[in-house]
């Protein structure tokens, strides 16, 4: 039985019960609605970060070096902006520590905006020149953006940017 069950499982995960099969349906009913708001916020927040003077990195903007294929390919640019702290990871760090409404994770997709230093969480394995090779230095930051007001978020970035006098 393991020799079947076991594969089986790993590659189609386990049942849902009807109740969690009916809260994932409704989820889904708005899934649509919600990655477009999320995809709205991200582009006025890369906008907002570009235009204070960070390097930002975003499929929807047009100085983007992806810009072109991320229009043919998607329906907006997506709700994850990559963004530079100068100043290294101490700064990077205390960037992330003064945000109030964003949360530090290294998880995205999430409803709630959410930001991480992917130097220290999701490449860390990495070595330093991999991690350069790759373009990740330790100010860089990657910011999945939720379904909070962008004028909130963008006002959150701006007040954690102006205590690490930027």
């Amino acid at each position: 039985i393991d020799e079947v069950l076991v594969p089986f499982l790993r590659n189609t995960g386990p049942s849902l019960s009807p109740f969690h099969a009916w809260v994932f349906l409704k989820g889904l009913e708005t899934l649509e609605i919600r990655v477009e708001a999320m995809g709205r916020n991200a582009a006025r927040i890369a906008d907002h970060l570009a235009h204070r003077g960070l390097r930002t990195l975003y499929p929807g903007r047009k100085d983007h070096p992806q810009h072109a294929l991320a229009m043919r390919q998607l329906r907006g640019g997506g709700s994850i902006i990559t963004f530079f702290i100068p100043g290294g990871r101490d700064r990077a760090f205390d960037f992330m520590n003064a945000l109030e409404l964003i949360d530090i994770s290294n998880n995205i997709g999430d409803s709630r905006s959410l930001v991480t230093h992917p130097a220290s969480t999701t490449h860390q394995g990495l070595s330093e020149a991999a991690r350069a090779e790759l373009g990740i230095t330790e100010g860089m930051l990657r910011l999945s953006v939720g379904l909070e007001d962008a004028g909130d978020l963008t006002a959150d970035l701006d007040q954690a940017l102006a205590r690490i006098g930027i």
